[in-house]
C-alpha cells in the first residue's frame, strides 16, 4: 500500500501517540494528532489529510461531526473508531472497533481507500 498523510483524532492521549506510533511503524505520515472537534477540522485545511481516522466521541465536540464538516469543503476517506457498537451513517462508511491491532488498522485503511474510490 501506498503511504498515507493520516490526521489522527483521538482524545485520549496514550492511545493517539500510540495509533500515531503504530501508523509510522507502517510506513504512513502522521500529519497531526488532535484531540477535539474544532482542532480536528482546523488540522484537516492545514495538512490535507490522505486519511482521517477518528473516533467517534470526543471530550470537546464530536468525531462524526468533525468529519461532517470536513466532508462539506474537500472529500477525505476516513475511518470511525469505537470502543462502544457504531452503526455506519453511509454506504461505504469503515468503522474500526477498539481494541484493534495493526492488521486490523491495515484492514480498515485498506476499505476506506477503496470505498472512497467508488465513491
Amino acid at each position: 500500500m501506498t503511504a498515507l498523510r493520516i490526521l489522527v483524532v483521538e482524545d485520549n492521549a496514550v492511545i493517539g501517540m500510540l495509533l500515531a506510533r503504530m501508523l509510522k511503524s507502517m510506513g504512513h505520515d502522521v500529519c497531526a494528532v488532535e484531540t477535539s472537534e474544532e482542532d480536528a477540522v482546523a488540522a484537516a485545511m492545514r495538512c490535507s489529510p490522505d486519511l482521517m481516522i477518528v473516533d467517534v466521541i470526543l471530550r470537546h465536540g464530536s468525531g462524526i461531526a468533525a468529519v461532517e464538516k470536513v466532508l462539506q469543503t474537500r472529500h477525505v476517506p476516513h475511518i470511525f473508531m469505537s470502543g462502544a457498537p457504531v452503526q455506519p451513517g453511509r454506504r461505504g462508511c469503515v468503522v474500526l472497533q477498539k481494541p484493534f491491532g495493526e492488521a486490523d488498522i491495515a484492514t480498515a485503511i485498506e476499505r476506506a481507500v477503496e470505498a472512497s474510490a467508488e465513491a
